[in-house]
């Protein structure tokens, strides 16, 4: 298909991610990318015995959110993966063997193409994000996801920049909930990983006693089909699990002009983090430290970033629209060059460096001239759910999933927070109320942040 016959140009999508404050689906736009043939069997061949960290998880529900601190890992190639896919039994055991596929799914997540496929430079032009309006935008600047059924990424939502998803194999159901819904999502920085805030809740099977405020949130559900792009707008929370046997599925972060004050703020909740929970004597580094995070930082080093990231928003030039200086309106600052790594995996995977974001163009989130957005068979928008559907995903989970309301993780980690918080002997027991991870979840919630963030820039603006 040509770009003629495309139902968008360029510059319509530019326009229309720039002011789309809802997710949305592209459909017709990506028919002549030569990534559309990058299913997992196609995958196999390309990478020719190159082993991929793959992450384990239990397809039993229960109601706590199956965080990646909580799940299993094992380094194979994708024809081990497809080998346990097919259960074929006479074929030797490959790293899989302890995991029924009955029973576990399997998630080659955040593989950087530019690493994946560091020695097949020439494959990173079968994708071709300038269709999107974001000329040079390719492979280099993209991630690789592929999972079995039930494989999925627990709710949470990114601190930078707004997302475009191709689906290649398989469908996957986009559970998403817009950025008002955030206090109702309970908001942890635990697991901590740089640039996601995790919900406390599992949005697919809530524990409504516990989170009771999650009945008002607004869900909009979308099943992604293989040739569809969805387009996740800035800060909207998302749960993402597979349907079919096997998913493909390549996504894109775009930057925002707003991207500097979330590194401020990133950089503020690291070092604050990193200080108490290294402080936190009952809880090793790994259940708190999500695996795409390569160690702990230094408090020198957490300070060192704070100090770049802010340097970068004030030196960046201030655009003030023609209305602002006499609105009142605050200014739109430009983008930053600086830039710590999205999503770190030690030997995998980076992000963008700085030099390479130095020269993006960031998508402006509000423009002046915001375009009518005509939804239509090309474009449709994510609608949200009925009311009821909060109330009715719980009515339809099996009682023997109902009743599994604490497994052994959760009792296990009750267990040593009272061995860890009781007094030395002879001076009787205490239990304190208050855990290490209830202050962060104040200290580091988004809006106490935000706020931080907005004391601090302006402070040092004024010297």
């Amino acid at each position: 298909m040509s770009q003629d016959t495309k139902p968008f140009n360029p510059g319509e999508v530019r326009a229309i991610v720039a002011s789309l404050q809802q997710p949305a689906v592209f459909l017709n736009m990506v028919s002549d990318w030569p990534a559309l043939k990058w299913d997992v069997a196609y995958l196999s061949h390309l990478i020719n015995g190159k082993p991929l960290k793959f992450r384990i998880g239990e397809r039993m529900m229960n109601k706590v959110p199956q965080f990646e601190t909580h799940c299993e890992y094992v380094q194979a190639t994708l024809q081990e993966f497809l080998v346990w896919l097919h259960g074929e039994p006479d074929l030797p055991p490959g790293p899989f063997s302890s995991f029924p596929r009955s029973q576990y799914w399997a998630y080659a997540d955040y593989k950087y193409i530019a690493m994946t496929f560091e020695e097949k430079a020439e494959l990173f032009q079968d994708v071709i994000w300038s269709d999107f309006g974001f000329p040079g935008r390719d492979g280099r600047d993209s991630t690789l996801w592929i999972g079995s059924e039930a494989a999925n990424t627990p709710c949470h939502l990114d601190s930078y920049g707004c997302n475009l998803v191709l689906q290649v194999q398989g469908r996957k159901r986009w559970h998403l909930f817009p950025p008002e819904d955030t206090s109702l999502l309970y908001p942890t920085r635990i697991p901590y990983e740089e640039s996601s805030i995790f919900s406390s809740v599992n949005v697919v099977n809530p524990d409504l006693e516990h989170f009771p405020r999650f009945r008002g949130a607004r869900p909009h559900v979308v099943t992604l089909r293989p040739g569809e792009v969805l387009f996740v707008p800035r800060h909207w929370w998302h749960y993402v699990e597979s349907l079919d046997p096997v998913t493909v599925s390549i996504n894109s972060w775009i930057e925002l002009a707003d991207d500097d004050e979330a590194r401020v703020g990133e950089a503020l909740t690291r070092t604050v983090v990193c200080a108490l929970k290294s402080a936190d004597l009952c809880h090793d580094t790994a259940s708190w430290l999500n695996t795409t995070e390569v160690a702990v930082t230094s408090h020198e080093t957490n300070l060192h970033y704070v100090n770049l990231a802010v340097q970068a928003c004030l030196d960046k030039p201030k655009i003030y629209p023609a209305s602002s200086t006499k609105s009142g309106n605050h200014p739109v600052r430009g983008w930053s060059a600086f830039s710590k790594k999205r999503k770190c995996d030690s030997g995998e995977g980076a992000g963008q460096s700085a030099a390479t974001d130095a020269v993006r163009s960031p998508v402006k989130e509000k423009s002046v001239l915001t375009p009518s957005i005509s939804f239509g068979p090309n474009l449709i928008p994510v609608c949200r759910e009925a009311d009821a559907a909060v109330e009715d995903s719980v009515s339809s989970v099996s009682e023997d999933h109902n009743n599994s309301l604490t497994n052994n993780l959760e009792v296990n980690n009750y267990r040593e927070r009272m061995d860890c918080h009781s007094k030395p002997a002879g001076t009787g027991i205490h239990r304190t109320t208050i855990s290490t991870d209830d202050l962060l979840n104040c200290l580091v919630h988004p809006d106490v942040i935000r706020l931080m963030t907005e004391i601090l820039l302006d402070r040092h603006s004024s010297h």
